[in-house]
């Protein structure tokens, strides 16, 4: 393994976060929350590892920027979109840690008020995230001189 196969490794976390995510979702509202508890702490822990491997590629490659390669009005709606998963992914992470806090600390009212939230969130995150790689890697990739 290398430096270089950590995006697709991260967006393949970003995916797997994903599906935990949404069968979270449809689990609670089946009203089975056991499995949701661990569909939820399984999509807490991957992120987890995500964050972690993110940091580590930012480390390895040192901090430098991977270019875009699109061009015209892909170039916009990539850039909005990167702009807004990189301002959201910094307010995800303590909205889930508070709403995973109201759920350990059984305070459910609470749990559910902050979810409303915190769920849209951190799936449009988790998806997006999945889409800059794709963007930047594999459909419009900066062609290297």
């Amino acid at each position: 393994m290398s430096v270089s196969d950590l995006p697709a490794i991260n967006a393949s976390l970003n995916g797997i976060a994903t599906v935990l995510l949404t069968a979270g979702f449809i689990l609670i509202k089946t009203n089975r929350p056991a499995a949701h508890r661990v569909a939820m702490l399984s999509a807490f822990g991957v992120s987890m590892v995500f964050l972690v491997t993110y940091v580590i590629h930012k480390i390895l490659v040192r901090g430098v920027h991977t270019p875009f390669g699109g061009e015209g009005a892909i170039r916009g709606i990539y850039y909005g979109m990167l702009i807004s998963h990189i301002l959201l992914a910094i307010a995800i992470v303590p909205l889930v840690i508070i709403t995973l806090r109201h759920a350990f600390k059984g305070n459910l009212d609470r749990h559910r008020a902050w979810a409303r939230w915190t769920f849209p969130l951190w799936y449009y995150v988790s998806v997006t995230g999945v889409l800059v790689y794709f963007f930047l890697y594999q459909w419009w990739p900066a062609v290297r001189h």
